[in-house]
């Protein structure tokens, strides 16, 4: 499906594509793995043909449509499925020339591939995207103007996930989403019909959804057969294999140098050690494979235990605007070495309930009781966007340690992992890795109590993600922890807590149960819409109310329309079919024609009968 042929690319000098070459066969799932600045991004935008190679070639098959997420998040006044719908633009241009075209051939034509794609179920299958990227009936129905960024971004990726084309292209698409989201989007992947390219930190997502695994390292593409663990291992084991050939070769080049040295100048000898010589010359050096090393994460130990319970929780109930709270009768207790994820949908308050516990939101109601010397450290991912561009990492130090030595300063610094010039550079040159790392090491140097950590990875390759996960098990304080990271929830934390519904609640369950509650849940709303959109009678045998005159009138007025439609779609077929040419010059045109005009006529009787029901009351 698609062919990459010794690709090279640079960017301001750098060399981030050499003679680089993969194929990826039809309907696989594809996941790009590479560390920050490898060239990830730069590759989707070269198979994008938004920016030219310096040579090689990128191939498609005729025809083939390649999709990706619009980088322009989506506003205006259409409603949220409009919007997605527009996003396949087929199927908008076929409907537009379904209200113009006169040509009967061409209005048969229109019809029948717009039966071919399904149009009829267009609107449910965007609503059930939606309603899985965590988007409401109710929102789904509102205009785009109405939402924030973020959630854009989710229309956004919920029109590019409906275009359905042929070669998908998904550069971190978890993080805009919640972990309800992630959960669905992992399922749309693993099931989606045509090739995925995903680019994802996500460890979760590459083991659960994607079948192959393309590793960008040094310039040069290597396809990996398997998931993210599976990729792990096999290189590992080409690592070792290497540093096993390596040395084997360098024992054979000192063997066989020690022979040219010893015989060099001897006559009998001269000619053996002249061909090896020449045989040094062709032994080709095994490459080594260098391990760029990943600066650890540092969260300091609260240097004074505080007795359990850190905090409790009685009946408390907090929101923003007073006699509208968004949680209620919350009734917990938060002990030293608790390790919690809070999990639900974003908008239900998981971070009003964060803001609650770092006092950055106070109590509507209820008793909320903590020791006077509890310290929290609080790190959330909008905050990256907060620091000051001018500013600098060493700056920063300087104003929590006022007091300290220039070299007391660098050293802690250090411990953060940044490096001299890393610590002079200005914020807004910083990549958004070391931003994080930045908010980190600002959130935890006081060595708080209690960390709460929301949406800590978005920014983070996969090996600085295992750096932050050994940091948070060796820190002794208590975590709250919200990320759409399955990975980083089942590998730091032992207790679940759900906000639904304006509660916060513990769950009983691991996050096998919570997933299968996620997917359930998204079954089931498919099943509710799918039901919504039959014509078939409900099977309750209890009357339905009798619906008033003005409502009767309206639906009646509204299945004569639909019938007038059909009717007129039905003609145009009869007229386009009357022709005997057809037959014996398109006979596959004339098939297809016949098989719409079938639809098109059940589908014109079903009307009728709910017309006749209307009428009769």
């Amino acid at each position: 499906m698609l062919h990459i042929n010794g690709l090279t690319y640079r960017i301001g000098g750098r060399l981030l594509l050499e003679d680089a070459s993969v194929a990826v066969p039809e309907g696989h799932k594809i996941g790009i793995v590479g560390r920050n600045g490898a060239g990830k991004s730069t590759l989707f935008r070269l198979i994008l043909g938004e920016i030219p190679s310096e040579a090689g070639s990128i191939t498609l098959p005729r025809n083939a449509r390649i999709g990706t997420v619009a980088q322009e998040a989506p506003g205006g006044a259409g409603s949220l499925i409009d919007t997605v719908m527009a996003g396949d633009a087929e199927l908008s241009a076929l409907l537009a020339e379904a209200e113009t075209a006169a040509d009967p051939h061409r209005i048969a034509e229109v019809q029948t591939r717009l039966a071919d794609i399904d149009a009829h179920a267009a609107r449910s299958r965007a609503a059930t995207i939606l309603s899985g990227l965590g988007f409401s009936d109710e929102r789904q129905a509102g205009p785009c103007s109405a939402l924030s960024g973020g959630w854009r971004m989710r229309v956004a990726l919920a029109a590019a996930l409906f275009a359905r084309p042929d070669v998908l292209l998904l550069d971190e698409p978890t993080n805009y989403l919640d972990l309800e989201g992630a959960i669905w989007l992992k399922s749309f992947i693993r099931d989606y019909p045509h090739t995925v390219v995903l680019i994802s930190h996500d460890r979760d997502l590459l083991n659960e959804a994607v079948s192959h695994i393309l590793h960008l390292d040094r310039g040069k593409l290597t396809l990996y057969q398997g998931n993210y663990d599976s990729f792990e291992r096999q290189r590992r084991e080409k690592q070792a294999l290497s540093q096993k050939l390596m040395k084997k070769q360098d024992e054979q080049r000192r063997h066989m140098m020690a022979f040219v040295d010893r015989f060099r100048y001897k006559a009998s000898k001269a000619r053996q050690a002249q061909s090896r010589l020449k045989a040094l010359a062709k032994l080709e050096p095994i490459a080594e494979l260098v391990e760029e090393r990943v600066a650890p994460f540092f969260f300091p130990n609260p240097e004074k235990a505080i007795a359990p319970p850190l905090i409790k929780w009685d009946k408390v109930s907090v929101g923003y605007a007073a006699e509208r709270p968004v949680l209620r009768n919350i009734t917990l207790r938060l002990d030293p070495d608790d390790r919690i994820a809070l999990l639900g949908a974003n908008g239900n308050g998981k971070s009003t309930f964060a803001k609650l516990l770092c006092g950055k939101l106070k109590p509507m109601s209820g008793e909320m009781t903590a020791p006077a010397r509890l310290t929290t450290g609080y790190f959330a991912q909008h905050q990256l966007d907060e620091l000051s561009s001018g500013r600098t990492p060493y700056s920063y130090f300087a104003e929590l340690m006022p007091d300290e030595p220039e070299s007391r300063r660098r050293a802690k610094l250090g411990a953060y992992g940044f490096g001299a010039a890393l610590a002079d550079s200005r914020c807004d040159t910083l990549s958004g890795g070391e931003k994080a790392r930045l908010l980190f090491a600002l959130a935890a140097f006081h060595a708080p109590h209690v960390l709460v950590l929301d949406e800590p990875t978005n920014h983070l390759d996969v090996d600085s993600r295992e750096a932050l996960i050994m940091a948070i098990n060796e820190f002794e304080g208590a975590v709250i922890l919200i990320s759409h990271d399955r990975h980083i929830i089942e590998t730091c934390v032992d207790t679940l807590w759900l906000v639904k519904d304006g509660a916060v609640k513990a769950f009983d369950g691991d996050m096998e149960d919570y997933t299968r509650l996620v997917l359930d849940g998204a079954r089931e709303s498919r099943r509710a819409e799918r039901a919504a959109n039959a014509r078939a009678e409900p099977t309750d045998a209890r009357p339905a109310p009798r619906p008033s005159p003005a409502a009767t009138q309206k639906t009646v007025e509204k299945l004569d329309r639909r019938m007038e439609e059909l009717r007129g779609k039905i003609a145009i077929l009869d007229q386009a079919l009357s022709d005997a040419a057809i037959y014996s010059e398109e006979p596959r045109k004339a098939a297809d024609f016949t098989r719409l005009r079938a639809r098109l006529a059940a589908d014109l009787e079903a009307l009728e009968n709910q017309w006749l029901e209307a009428q009769l009351g």
